[in-house]
Order: structure tokens, then sequence, then C-alpha cells
């Protein structure tokens, strides 16, 4: 008889395998840190950031930001913006970054009932390494995963996808936890079961997509319930 599959519970059921966090608007509250960058910067390009450029900047990775900034702008140097960005975020976020409601409690929990989870940022690895020396260093990760760690970024499926082979489970036995519409369109696209808790933007729901107003309702019981639900539906 073969071995049961990875994040298979009693009688071959799926379980809950893993947790996948996003970083910004998630578990650290930085989307309003990269708010104000992105307005700082681009008024210095000569743009006014209004909430018509949310889309294009709230859970968007740095790259996405830049070549929206020069096209609302007409100029030709994205790598630079990009840079500048880029740096002025680290520096943000370097200075400290609070943690989101609930984010302690719900890991200590998942940390004391040995439920593995990681970080899936869209952010670069320069971010993600000052948050998880700062405001998470305390948090013991499985792995955190950046913008640089795969191909294509969020909202690809490809984050999601690369962070449950590393955990060798199939992405439906694990919850991914968002704020942000390309977070949630990601986490959707790789087939996780998805609790959004949205931060600046609001989310579309969708048949797939669980809500909740904060983190700080949610306990590990409820991520296992999640799953089951969604496996049970699929």
């Amino acid at each position: 008889m073969p071995a049961p599959s990875p994040g298979l519970g009693p009688g071959l059921r799926p379980a809950l395998a893993a947790v996948l966090f996003d970083m910004d608007g998630t578990l650290v509250d930085t989307e309003g840190l990269w708010w104000q960058v992105t307005r700082e910067v681009a008024a210095r390009i000569g743009h006014h950031l209004t909430d018509a450029d949310a889309p294009e900047v709230v859970g968007r990775a740095v790259g996405d930001t830049a070549a929206h900034l020069v096209r609302v702008t007409g100029r030709d140097d994205t790598e630079r913006v990009a840079a500048e960005l880029g740096d002025e975020f680290f520096r943000r976020v370097d200075a400290g970054a609070p943690l989101r409601p609930g984010v302690q409690r719900l890991l200590s929990q998942l940390e004391a009932e040995g439920v593995p989870f990681a970080l899936v940022s869209a952010s670069p690895r320069t971010v993600v390494d000052s948050v998880t020396r700062g405001a998470l260093a305390h948090v013991p990760f499985a792995f955190t995963l950046s913008a640089d760690d795969t191909v294509r970024t969020k909202p690809h499926p490809d984050p999601y996808r690369a962070a449950a082979e590393r955990f060798g489970v199939p992405p439906e036995a694990c919850v991914a936890v968002e704020d942000s519409p390309d977070g949630a369109a990601s986490a959707e696209a790789a087939g996780c079961t998805l609790l959004v808790v949205p931060s600046l933007l609001p989310v579309p729901p969708s048949p797939r997509r669980i809500f909740a107003d904060s983190l700080a309702g949610i306990d590990a019981a409820d991520l296992r319930r999640y799953v089951e639900a969604g496996l049970r539906e699929n």
C-alpha cells in the first residue's frame, strides 16, 4: 500500500500542512510606509499619487510600481526609480515596523502546536531580511521567500507554488494569509486555501476566499477548518 502523501491526515484525509504568510500589511504594518515612500518618489518625478494609483502600488513588487510611475510620467528610467523606491523603503522599514493585530498570538500558537509556517513576500530580499532581523526577528519561519526568489512574483502563482514545493506538500493543504488583491490572486492561482485580512485595498470576494477583519480572532483551529472545508468543496 502506498504511503500517505505529505499533508495527509488520518484516513488519507488532507490536513493543514503549513501556513504561508504574506509580510507587508499582513504580518507587519508596512503598507502605509510603502505608500508614503511611493508618494514622495512620485512627487519628485512630477506625479501626484492618488487613490487611482493604488492598484499599481499596494501589494505590488518594487519593479511594478516603478514601471507604473515611469509610465504615467513619460520617463524612461525604470531602474533608477525602482532603486530609489527600494532604497527609501528599506531605510523606513529598517527603522522599525509594528506587528499587525493578532500576529504574535497566532504565530506563537502555531509554533506551540508544531504547525510549520513560512513567509512569502513580494518585497525584495533586502527588505525581507531587514524585517526578519527586526520586527520578526523572534519568529521561527521555516524559510522566507522574496520577490527575488522566483522568476515571477505576485500576482503570479509562482511564490506560493514554490513555498508548497519547499514544504513538500500540495498547495491546497496550505493556508495562505494575504491582505492585498495581488497577493490573494497569487495564492488562489497556486491552489492554496486562502485567508484574506484586507489592509489598505479592498480585496474582491470569491468562493475560495475566506475573509477576516483581523488576525486577532483567528487561531490554528480556524486554519484547520478552512483547509478541511476547502478540500471538501474541491
